[in-house]
């Protein structure tokens, strides 16, 4: 029973604490309980004779003052003893007190029951049930029933007759007076403790606020009390004229009181005031505050309106005294939200034990007159596909069809259920389609619907439907829940995911999947009405989040939300961002398909057994009822155990009234067919209740019966189904009648039961009524008589829904922190300003503890916002789940937030997690610790389970359980165990328990095992990650490891094994017969054998090389040997990599490496990284490779440390001087000093002048980047051309880009200023011989002058070299190190044996170990300067910040906002150069860079160029991207861009038009453009070559700082290192520490010993260790012996170490072909000289070697090419294997499908793309096409070269061709090479044909008149012109005998003469290379017939040429040979000539 607690006006309201009201509550249930303890059923008896007794006096009657003897003695005999007066008196007046109430209109007996069944027409039903007190003001109290409902204290059943009493009188109108006499009988009546008039005066105020009638309603009823519930409908129904009658009086008090001095009153009513339990003291502080909020008001200019009226009646007599005129008032809709009373026709009856009320079906409201269904027809072609079989949309679909599917408004559709929301979802889903349809072809990678069901239930039927439906359109649906995982590809392949709201949000906490939520454009809401439901913080989480995106990003995201009928759905729509106008439609219950009746039923029997009896008889009547009307039934009941129940005691009860027969159906045409299926049916039941014609249906059954109940059902051959509420949500199975037979369903999650929700509820009652069938359905709820009133409030949709997000604002606060969407307070307030939690706030502030002081004082609530933010933020930290910095208001994420985010842990758990997790804990305490986690919090313990969780503790709990079973916690560890150990339950709330925690258990472990690997704890972390495993398994880690084949192995074979004490290693040992007599089954030995070849098992090797004393590089090599089944292993298996100090209980390092399929090949699978190491040096490290979700499959490799000799440190750092800067006058030379612009040298040039400038002394320069290192590379060049001038300076640079920046800078500077020549020698440049000997100074890469230098005997120019210049030498380490190191070697080598002396210049960044490097170079003291990287002539700041996240993509994503802000705080308005790994990111960073400026409001913030400067500029860029990017003021700058391109950028930078730059990593080394901030987005890059992201080399990162800071402009630089966290410490270490330069010229030794060889400089192999000393690796060997895996440093050692490497290197050069040695004398052969002479690996020769033959074929040529090692570094980027594979589709000959990732293949792709002239899939392969053509022209002249030394005329032609192909873009003979003429088509090419015209020479034979004839006019004359592109060549021979001496030799005299007349010069027309060529021939001697070369020459001429050949000397036929001119650029200009007869 209700009974209402106190409540204040609204206005008196103050701030709603709602622990104190729970704490006021709790007290007055305590006296109400206190109070009724002797209620017995003597007392009630008493009191109604009592009652009886004293009632009937009359109020003015004496006798109440004086009480008449027999009065006296009948209350004396009621009670057995004598009573005082006063009690007496006491007792009569209470008794005519509650008399006086009910008689005040009519004189019927008390508390008389109006039941249906008297004919009272002035009374309606439900005006008695109080629906609209907000539940929070009610309280419970018990009130024992009786048959008698006499007494009952005018608590309930007087409401009506008071209702009454102030309803409209119907013949009245409703006026002021009207309200004055209404108040006035309140007020007599007790309603209110004001007076009449201040009570109309307060409700008066009231009504004239400017709020909707819905907001106002609760302000009067909590003046009137509820009780004049009707007089609120009356007065909200005739607001308007009150207030205008109102205004009116007031408007004429205002005009009498002109003098009125305007002051406002205290109003009256706030003394009156008074509260039953509040003491005088509350009293006086309530009128305190309403003085201080009218003063307050005052201020505010809102001044009392109704102060002027010194009283209600004042204000009466005023507006009737004086009416001028009559208002017109408008009608106007009523108001959908005002509060409404039950339908009309609602009935109320009373039952022995139960009270029912029936709500009449709402009839259907017809058609308005402009209202068409919508025909099918109507929609667009493909749409009706996906409605196939209907004609028509229904009323609501046709309603909302043009906002849904022609514009793309958010939509909220309010419906009821039932009224087809599927549909309209379609609708929607169908005009996002329409959107990606163009030209006819669906673009189905474009766009993601995301469709977000509340159940799992749900998500099923919704995928199998919309999948079935969207099938035709060929669209994927899936379901994402927790039953239904997706892997990445099948995310990308599917169209529509249908998920769980909280499956959504998981993955869009995660960054990682950004990419997908950024293909999102239509998200689906089902059920939005949730929001008031625990869950509901999970919806606005999401749709918060997806808000933000849709505006961050500028991407349209559409949302659509259906909903059940709302009260408040404008609030809902308004959060949706819905429009309420065009977006928004409402439908109340008369749009529903099938009118619905409804019953409430509500049991009031105290009786546990008799309550359940009533409550199964009820059910039964009911039931029996509708069958009788011939219709089916389906009973609700909400567990699985209770169907079977309810169906046996429905059926007895049939028996016992013998209406079993009702139910039968024997009769029906299908009875005997269905008789058979059931009996074959496994589950007894179905077979029991069918007989009698019921069913059962619940998720417990198999899947073939509940298919077959089903279809039973509906073909009405069971007339009752008992069901559970997974039937309602998974089967649209409909029926006429639905019962739901109570309303407590179990919730492991609140441990208890709860009541059954609005959603289920709905749900349920949507399967009332078969829409084709039924005219109505019926839906009935049987519940518990105090739940009465809240079903019908719930279901007659009377209350709002309000947010829940508070309670859930700290974990979803932290997942957006995490994300990185919120980094602030500012955008923290922001984001919850998009949640409804927001919404209302502003208009329900009580709800959410906001006191009305608090929104008058904020009215937008920004206060309370903040202070909300705050506090979470404030928990947060102090959770260690983010940092929260308080003085600048920023939020920095934490591991641990992270992981509570991504691995959706609440709060709570991770406060008691901090506080229980430690570094050594027990299984026993861990399962302990889980069990505590708030997600079970509660999980109650009852008496009931304890036997049965005695049984299962003895049975299925191998591990001690802490606490007991009598203890929550004991309970959960047991269900823990139980879970793990498969044990089966009976108990319903113990499996409900259970798979409540089975289903949160893994996330929570898979969350504890990533704090503690983290923390880098090695013992729990292994630990948990064995139960993480265990957990997801179900097998305990200590059983056989073989339980996970249990599906395959019997259970008998893995116990005997665990019986036998086999673990895997033993059985790995024994034989298959063996393991068969160990089980005792010997089929089962080789089963086993079987099972344990598939068992994953990985193989690791390892090399560690120490780099520093404290940090170790570690190589390890992993092999999988084991047998790869994909049912077993996926496509992929996990594996933690970690590096553990066991002594100190640490891992050092920990990655997770995932191990393909395609990588199980028994191939070692290497991974690198460095671990740091500490002195004392433990014993060893443990590296342990342990499966991520296998059991006991690991693998360990012990590091010892007893053998590793550490390098000694030895980092010698320059002093920087204090000196003073020296002025340029010091150069002593004015031509010199105008070299420069600045007036004086910096501190470091300062420094090394004069050793540079004025000494010959070898120099080593060690300096930060930035600090003028060329400079003084310059003055080492000046002084050499004053003391030298004829010698030459090489200058050396590894990277081709700094090569062009020298060239740039130099060529303005050195060429023009001092008339000195310069050569460029790059892969693009080669130089002919004469420019080399005249240059002064040659700038090359170590490559090309490798290649140079190796012929140094016969090359002068290299002899005449004086100064070297080794830029960025600390680049030795590197890959390109070796060049570097081999150089250096010979250009000293080649020093001490020309007896002339050149000079070294080194130069580096700061070098750990400059003494080893200034040895070998041969530098001595006063040469060697190394500055700290601290020495910068620019101060440079560096901030590093870790950023997580497994996957490379989403982790660079997630940096862009940091990035952002770094820019907006550290350079607003500096240049800022952004480097980023890979063209992509430079795109990508750009993009998101002007997305984040727009969202701030200042889109052009990084412009400063003028408009129309600005268009100019972008009309000569090519590149799209960059177009886009720089009207922002942002920059692209990498290889992919063209040169024009580039150095526009680059321009427009420099001079700061444009603020920011994106730039790869190559920038850093190539372009000098320094900026003030230097952002490195990521440290790694993708290695086309692992297949893996590696680390950029730490001296990469230190050039990328290095750009930091302007010289002339910025007083310190600064530079943001954004890295992976694991690494973050690393990078803070090394940043500063330099790493020593270690030597790798060890790994490819053989091509530069072999070039040693070949020029002679080694022949023996004592000269091969000679030469290695010259090297670097020996002065490092010494140094670091570890590192190069030498023993000690002893003399012996390294002797015998050189001796042994030459060995080796020697034989991999003799097994390839390449030398020939014959005891220890070395000579070269054709193989390796070859090699030496076009710079070719040693394997490239050896593979040519071995695979050309004699007629080797075009296609097996272009194999070989692709196949040349120097490809093996072509970059295969992520995801380009697709590319290939699309690729590999548009090209003619076949490549090996298995290893499309693999360069080679690329490699050979891009070759037959280019001579087949495809579209190349990405800007990035145009590039690599270009470097693969590049390399290609050596390659093949040595397969051409290697073909004709074996004599092969065939190959060595074939070899040509391909040449040709590269040259011209085309195949040789697919194609015509008449395709080489630019203009050619295919038009153009028949036409030639025809005329018998097929290659290029056979055009110049054609005069131009007979071109015209054959062709049109202008394209013959296009034609014509382009062949003064070609030469055109004759060839006369001679032959000539001569005698040399002895002997006597044939010689072909050669004259070839270019007769194209109009063609100058000798430069190739070949458009389609990518670089500048020169013709070249082969003049090729030969035998036709036998295919036999005798003789090959390579000659280049521009107009004519005369040469000669030597004929073989041995015999050959002359008529058969034949002489071959064969271009090496043009096809099909081939002549053959035969010999002629001798002079």
């Amino acid at each position: 029973m209700l009974v209402q607690l106190p409540r204040l006006t609204g206005a008196l309201r103050g701030h709603y604490d709602i622990d104190d009201a729970y704490l006021r509550r709790k007290t007055l249930l305590q006296n109400l309980k206190s109070t009724s303890e002797m209620v017995s059923e003597e007392f009630r008896q008493v009191a109604k004779a009592v009652y009886d007794l004293f009632s009937s006096l009359d109020a003015g009657h004496d006798e109440i003052r004086v009480i008449s003897p027999e009065k006296r003695s009948e209350m004396q005999r009621l009670v057995g003893y004598r009573i005082s007066d006063a009690s007496i008196l006491k007792v009569a007046s209470l008794a005519h007190k509650l008399s006086s109430l009910q008689h005040m209109e009519n004189e019927e007996r008390p508390a008389s029951i109006i039941t249906s069944g008297s004919q009272d027409s002035s009374f309606e039903f439900g005006s008695d049930l109080n629906f609209n007190t907000p539940s929070r003001f009610l309280v419970d109290v018990p009130i024992e029933e009786d048959d008698d409902d006499t007494f009952q204290m005018g608590l309930y059943d007087d409401r009506p007759m008071l209702q009454n009493y102030y309803a409209t009188d119907k013949r009245g109108s409703v006026n002021l007076r009207w309200l004055k006499e209404a108040c006035d009988r309140i007020a007599g009546g007790g309603g209110s403790q004001l007076s009449g008039d201040d009570l109309a005066m307060a409700l008066s105020r009231v009504l004239i606020l400017n709020k909707q009638g819905d907001e106002i309603a609760g302000d009067l009823l909590d003046l009137v009390g509820d009780s004049a519930f009707d007089m609120v409908q009356d007065i909200l129904s005739h607001r308007k004229e009150l207030v205008s009658l109102i205004q009116n009086g007031l408007h004429i008090l205002k005009s009498e009181n002109t003098t009125s001095t305007g002051q406002s009153k205290m109003p009256s009513y706030g003394t009156q005031v008074t509260i039953q339990t509040e003491s005088a003291k509350q009293v006086d502080k309530l009128r305190r505050k309403e003085e201080k909020r009218n003063k307050r008001g005052a201020e505010n200019g809102a001044t009392d309106e109704l102060a002027v009226a010194d009283s209600f009646t004042a204000l009466l007599l005023a507006s009737e005294r004086k009416q001028p005129f009559d208002d017109v008032i408008g009608t106007g809709e009523r108001n959908l939200l005002s509060i409404t009373a039950l339908p009309k026709g609602t009935s109320r009856s009373n039952y022995p034990g139960y009270e029912e009320v029936k709500i009449p079906a709402t009839l259907t409201s017809a058609m308005g007159p402009n209202e068409k269904l919508i025909e099918i027809k109507e929609l667009d072609e493909f749409a009706q596909a996906a409605f196939h079989g209907y004609k028509t949309l229904n009323r609501i679909q046709s309603r909302i069809y043009h906002a849904t599917y022609s514009t793309n408004e958010n939509i909220l559709v309010c419906a009821p259920t039932g009224a087809g929301k599927t549909n309209i979802a379609m609708i929607a889903i169908l005009h996002e389609i329409k959107q990606h349809f163009r030209e006819g072809i669906l673009h189905k990678n474009e766009f993601k619907i995301v469709y977000v069901a509340p159940m799992k239930a749900l998500a099923a039927e919704v995928t199998a439907t919309f999948g079935r439906r969207l099938g035709p359109l060929n669209l994927l649906v899936r379901e994402l829940t927790g039953d239904m995982q997706l892997s990445r590809k099948e995310l990308e392949e599917t169209q529509m995911i249908v998920t769980t709201p909280e499956k959504w949000d998981v993955i869009t906490r995660k960054s990682s999947d950004m990419s997908l939520s950024m293909l999102v454009k239509l998200l689906i809401i089902d059920e939005v009405h949730l929001l008031n439901d625990e869950r509901g913080p999970v919806i606005e989480a999401l749709v918060a989040r997806t808000l933000r995106q849709v505006e961050s990003t500028q991407s349209m995201i559409r949302i659509v939300g259906l909903s059940a009928t709302l009260p408040n759905y404008l609030d809902v729509a308004q959060f949706l961002r819905v429009n309420p106008s065009t977006g928004l439609f409402f439908f109340d219950s008369s749009y529903r398909p099938v009118p619905l009746a409804q019953q409430y039923i509500g049991i009031s029997e105290r009786d546990y057994a008799k309550r359940l009896d009533l409550f199964n008889r009820v059910c039964y009547d009911k039931v029996v009822e509708s069958i009788k009307q011939g219709h089916q039934a389906m009973v609700f009941v909400h567990s699985r155990k209770d169907t079977g129940k309810t169906a046996r005691t429905l059926i007895d009860l049939a028996a016992n009234a013998e209406q079993l027969e009702l139910f039968m159906n024997n009769d029906h045409p299908k009875f005997s067919l269905m008789k058979k299926e059931v009996s074959r049916s496994r589950n007894r039941e179905v077979a029991e209740f069918f007989e009698a014609g019921f069913g059962i249906h619940h998720a417990g059954m198999l899947r073939s019966d509940r298919g077959l109940t089903e279809r039973m059902f509906s073909d009405g051959l069971l007339k009752v189904l008992v069901c559970t509420a997974t039937l309602a949500w998974g089967v649209n199975l409909p029926a006429h009648t639905v019962v739901i037979k109570g309303t407590q369903i179990y919730d492991p999650k609140a441990g208890g039961w709860r009541d059954l929700g609005m959603l289920d509820v709905m749900q349920i009652f949507g399967r009332a009524g078969r829409p084709q069938f039924d005219k109505s359905g019926e839906g009935i709820i049987i519940t518990t008589h105090d739940k009465l009133a809240y079903y019908l409030r719930l279901l007659t949709s009377q209350l709002p829904i309000e947010s829940q997000f508070v309670e859930m604002l700290k974990d979803n606060l932290n997942a957006e922190v995490a994300l990185g969407t919120v980094t602030n307070i500012k955008e923290a307030c922001a984001w919850l300003g998009y949640t409804y939690l927001f919404i209302r706030m502003k208009s329900n502030p009580l709800v959410y503890g906001i006191a009305w002081e608090e929104v008058i004082a904020d009215p937008s609530l920004g206060a309370k916002q903040r202070s909300f933010i705050v506090d979470a933020a404030r928990a947060l930290d102090k959770a260690k789940m983010m940092r929260y910095d308080e003085k600048s208001g920023n939020f920095y994420c934490t591991e641990l937030g992270r992981i509570a985010s991504h691995y959706y842990l609440r709060y709570s758990s991770v406060e008691m997690y901090n506080e229980m997790l430690r570094r050594h804990m027990s299984e026993s305490e861990v399962i302990t610790m889980v069990a505590h986690s708030s997600e079970f919090e509660n999980i109650a313990v009852r008496e009931e389970e304890q036997d049965e969780l005695e049984n299962l503790l003895r049975s299925s709990c191998p591990i001690e359980v802490k606490g007991g079973m009598v203890e929550k916690y004991g309970k959960i560890s047991i269900l823990i165990q139980v879970f793990i150990s498969r044990g089966s339950i009976d108990s319903f709330s113990l499996i409900s328990d259970a798979s409540y925690i089975s289903a949160n258990l893994g996330r929570i472990m898979r969350a504890l095992f990533e704090v503690c690997l983290r923390r880098g704890w090695c013992e729990m972390s292994s630990l948990l990650l064995d139960y993480c495993k265990a957990v997801d398994r179900r097998i305990w880690p200590h059983q056989h490891p073989l339980r996970q084949f249990d599906q395959d192995l019997s259970p008998q074979i893995i116990r005997k094994i665990e019986e036998r004490g086999a673990d895997l290693d033993r059985l790995y040992d024994m034989e298959e017969k063996d393991i068969g007599a160990l089980v005792r089954y010997s089929p089962g030995g080789k089963l086993i054998k079987q099972y344990l070849s598939y068992f994953p098992y990985v193989n690791l090797s390892c090399s560690v090389s120490p780099i520093t004393r404290t940090v170790l590089k570690v190589d390890l090599h992993m092999t999988p040997e084991f047998v790869w089944k994909d049912r077993h292993h996926g496509t992929s298996l996990r594996w933690w990599i970690l590096v553990e100090d066991s002594e100190n209980d640490h891992i050092y390092h920990n990655e997770l490496f995932t191990l393909t399929k395609k990588m199980a090949n028994g191939v070692p699978q290497k991974i690198s990284f460095t671990v740091p190491i500490f002195e004392p040096h433990p014993p060893q490290y443990y590296i342990r490779a342990i499966s991520d979700s296998w059991l006991q499959a690991e693998s360990l490799f012990t590091v010892s440390f007893n053998n590793l000799t550490l390098p000694e440190t030895q980092i010698s750092h320059t002093e920087l001087l204090d000196l003073k800067p020296l002025p340029l006058s010091a150069l002593g030379n004015e031509t010199y000093e105008s070299l420069y612009r600045f007036s004086h040298f910096n501190p470091i040039q300062t420094q090394a002048f004069h050793v540079l400038y004025h000494t010959d002394t070898n120099v080593l320069l060690g300096a930060p980047t930035g600090s003028g290192k060329t400079i003084s590379a310059e003055l080492a060049m000046l002084h050499l051309f004053r003391t030298q001038p004829d010698m030459k300076v090489v200058y050396i640079a590894p990277l081709k880009a700094i090569v062009r920046e020298r060239m740039n800078d130099w060529r303005q500077r050195l060429v023009s200023q001092l008339g000195k020549k310069m050569v460029e020698m790059t892969g693009d440049f080669t130089p002919d011989m004469m420019a080399l000997l005249s240059a002064d100074i040659i700038i090359s890469t170590p490559e090309k002058w490798d290649g140079i230098s190796r012929n140094w005997h016969s090359r002068s120019y290299v002899m005449k070299v004086g100064l070297m210049i080794l830029d960025e030498i600390h680049l030795l380490g590197a890959d390109r190190g070796p060049i570097l190191e081999v150089i250096v070697s010979r250009m000293r080598y080649i020093s001490s044996q020309t007896e002339r002396a050149i000079r070294f210049v080194g130069l580096s960044t700061a070098l750990a170990n400059a003494r080893d490097l200034a040895d070998w170079l041969g530098v001595e003291e006063q040469g060697l300067f190394n500055f700290k990287p601290s020495v910068r002539p620019v101060p440079l700041e560096v901030h590093i910040q870790g950023y997580p996240g497994k996957f490379y993509c989403p982790r660079m994503n997630s940096m862009n906002k940091p990035a952002y802000a770094a820019i907006c705080t550290h350079s607003p308005a500096k240049p800022v150069l952004i480097f980023v790994s890979s063209r992509r990111q430079t795109r990508l960073t750009a993009l998101d860079l002007i997305q984040l400026a727009a969202s701030d409001e200042k889109p052009r913030q990084f412009l400063n160029i003028a408009e129309n400067t600005l268009d100019m500029v972008l009309s000569q860029v090519k590149d799209s991207n960059l177009r886009h990017t720089l009207q922002f003021g942002i920059g692209l700058h990498h290889a992919g861009l063209n040169d024009k391109d580039r150095s526009l950028v680059e321009e427009l930078f420099a001079n700061n038009k444009i603020q920011i730059l994106v730039c790869t990593s190559t920038l850093a080394w190539g372009v000098n453009l320094p900026a003030h901030l230097v952002i490195i987005k990521g440290t790694e890059f993708f290695d086309g070559k692992t297949k893996r992201y590696v680390d950029f080399p730490i001296t990469d990162i230190l050039q990328m700082m290095g750009r930091a800071g302007r010289p002339q402009f910025d007083q310190h630089g600064k530079a943001v290192i954004l890295v992976h966290e694991p690494k973050k410490s690393f990078y803070k270490k090394f940043l500063y520490e330099p790493f020593p330069v270690e030597s790798s010229l060890r790994e490819c030794l053989q091509d530069h010993i072999n070039a040693e060889i070949v020029s002679g400089t080694i022949s023996h192999k004592e000269d091969a260790v000679h030469y290695l000393t010259w090297t670097y690796l020996f002065r490092r060997l010494v140094a670091n012996p570890s590192y190069y895996d030498l023993e000690n440093t002893e003399a012996h050692s390294v002797n015998l170490y050189l001796s042994r490497l030459v060995e080796t290197t020697f034989e991999d050069l003799e097994d390839s072909g390449c030398i020939k040695v014959e005891e220890n004398l070395v000579k070269s052969l054709m193989l390796g000289s070859i090699a030496s002479q076009y710079y070719l690996s040693y394997r490239t020769v050896s593979m040519f070697g071995s695979k050309i033959g004699s007629n080797t074929s075009l296609e097996v040529f272009l194999d070989i090419l692709s196949f040349a090692s120097e490809y093996d570094e072509l970059p295969v980027r992520h995801n380009e294997e697709n590319y290939n594979k699309n690729l590999s589709g548009k090209v003619p000959l076949k490549v090996d499908e298995h290893h499309l990732d693999d360069p080679h293949v690329k490699a050979n792709l891009l070759f037959q793309a280019h001579f087949s002239r495809a579209e190349l899939p990405i800007t990035d392969y145009v590039t690599d096409l270009k470097s693969v053509l590049d390399q290609s022209i050596r390659i093949i002249q040595a397969m051409i070269d290697i073909s004709a030394n074996s004599g092969w005329l065939m190959s060595t032609l074939t070899c040509m061709r391909l040449l040709q192909m590269i040259m011209q873009g085309i195949w040789f003979e697919r194609d015509s090479p008449l395709w080489m003429l630019p203009s050619m088509n295919s038009d153009l090419l028949s036409q030639l044909n025809k005329s018998g015209i097929f290659t290029v020479p056979e055009l110049f034979n054609q005069s131009y008149e007979n071109l015209q004839r054959l062709l049109r006019p202008h394209h013959s004359s296009d034609l014509y012109k382009e062949l003064q592109y070609f030469p055109q060549i004759q060839v006369k021979l001679f032959l000539q005998k001569r005698e040399t001496g002895e002997s006597k030799s044939t010689i072909l005299k050669i004259k070839l003469e270019n007769t194209n007349i109009r063609r100058s010069g000798s430069r190739s027309f070949s458009p389609r290379y990518p670089k500048v060529k020169d013709e070249a021939w082969w003049l090729v001697l030969g035998n036709v017939t036998n295919s036999e070369l005798y003789a090959l020459k390579r000659i280049s001429f521009t107009s004519r040429l005369v040469t000669q050949m030597e004929l073989p000397k041995t015999p050959f036929d002359l008529q058969e040979t034949k002489l071959i001119l064969v271009s090496d650029c043009y096809l099909g200009f081939e002549q053959e000539h035969s010999l002629p007869k001798f002079n």
